[in-house]
């Protein structure tokens, strides 16, 4: 066993890289590792933790998205299910497979269809309105704290209905997920370490009588109620809004800014046709792919591109690298909005493609529109710093300056 699964060695043929792509640096600054794994071949096995990695988009996409050959059932991490007890109970929307993932995805995809979730778009406009003219005469401030977590901190727990409202362990929690999925490295052991804390305190956020008439999370519990869930699933359900809805909808802020304030060339054409704020967020997503590595476990011996795959082995599906192939892409090193990039993994694919991906878009979207209509120029106002994350490509901080028109 390595890193809770079992080890194996490669098949004649495969490359071996002795490198650990769960390294601070690597995690920090990505894309040189993105690119040599790409160049090695089509799956690279890693001996330090017995893995198989995919970079290039064609594997990737595949087994990202065959939920019958490699699935998420046995865990999107390192650890594999089916050999030990995972610190945390299973995900019941990520880390499940049909028949059991076809009925809680139905529950969830129903509180967050575009009709549902329509309703919160005036008040994601208020608020992105509010938090950017406080930052206009403010002029100065720190991107990541005062907008990338204020915003998704101040309207996702309304629009999930919660009474309580605390940034601190909203932000955390997903942090804490997302460094759980690595080895047993210095981050999933801090991340660890904080589950006393903030644990107990999402448990008691999201009950039922914590979360008011209305809400997304009303619509969970109402399922319960009908019977296509147990009460206690619908508890999951909520907690994993909070695990993926908040910081990777942080962390996708944060990078869009980063983009824009990096190509202002593009900021440029944002502000000349704010109707590309989506497609902007959408090529924000492919260029920095906020979620970089998910893993996957081979339920049956299996081959992909000629590469002969042993059951049970673990496969990472490198995002970040997939979503900067040049053999998809052709330019994927330039940040274009106009791109519009079809068929990026950011949102993962197949059936497991993020259930939140239209309530993230409408967050994004009005963001975005909001800055084009106010603010003329996005500068650095000092260095941006990135924030190693096992699954997560983020940042921890950036001075920036909004300069008004």
């Amino acid at each position: 066993m390595i890193e809770g699964h079992l080890a194996f060695r490669p098949t004649e043929g495969v490359p071996i890289w002795d490198i650990d792509p769960f390294d601070e640096e690597i995690l920090a600054d990505p894309n040189e590792y993105y690119a040599e794994l790409r160049a090695k071949g089509s799956l690279v096995y890693i001996p330090k933790y017995s893995v198989l990695a995919s970079g290039r988009y064609d594997e990737t996409k595949e087994i990202f998205s065959d939920h019958t050959r490699f699935v998420s059932s046995r865990g999107v991490g390192l650890n594999d299910f089916r050999y030990g007890t995972p610190w945390r109970p299973p995900s019941i929307i990520l880390e499940v497979d049909p028949p059991e993932h076809t009925r809680t995805r139905k529950v969830m995809a129903k509180a967050l269809s575009p009709k549902a979730i329509a309703k919160f778009k005036d008040a994601f406009h208020a608020k992105a309105v509010e938090l950017v003219d406080a930052l206009l005469e403010k002029r100065r401030f720190e991107a990541v704290s005062d907008l990338a977590e204020a915003f998704p901190t101040a309207v996702f727990p309304d629009a999930l209905g919660m009474v309580d409202h605390d940034p601190r362990p909203l932000v955390d929690y997903g942090a804490m997920v997302f460094n759980s999925m690595g080895p047993d490295n210095a981050l999933r052991r801090k991340a660890t370490a904080m589950i006393p804390e903030i644990v107990p305190w999402i448990m008691a956020a999201c009950a039922r009588s914590r979360l008011r008439p209305g809400g997304m999370g009303s619509v969970i519990y109402e399922a319960a109620d009908a019977g296509e869930i147990t009460q206690e699933e619908a508890g999951l359900l909520i907690r994993s809004f909070l695990s993926a809805g908040v910081d990777t909808t942080v962390t996708g802020i944060g990078n869009a800014l980063w983009c824009l304030a990096a190509n202002p060339a593009e900021y440029e054409r944002l502000k000349a046709d704010p109707s590309l704020a989506r497609p902007c967020f959408e090529e924000v997503l492919r260029y920095t792919s906020p979620v970089h590595t998910f893993g996957r476990t081979a339920a049956v011996a299996t081959e992909v591109s000629g590469v002969t795959i042993a059951e049970s082995s673990k496969i990472l599906c490198v995002l970040g690298a997939a979503n900067l192939d040049p053999e998809k892409w052709g330019d994927p090193d330039r940040f274009r909005i106009e791109r519009r990039p079809v068929g990026h993994l950011a949102f993962g694919a197949g059936i497991h493609g993020c259930v939140g991906q239209n309530i993230a878009r409408l967050e994004l979207e009005t963001l975005l529109t909001v800055l084009a209509a106010k603010v003329d120029r996005i500068e650095f106002a000092g260095a941006a710093v990135w924030r190693p994350n096992n699954a997560i490509h983020a940042l921890d901080r950036m001075p920036l300056e909004f300069i008004g028109k």
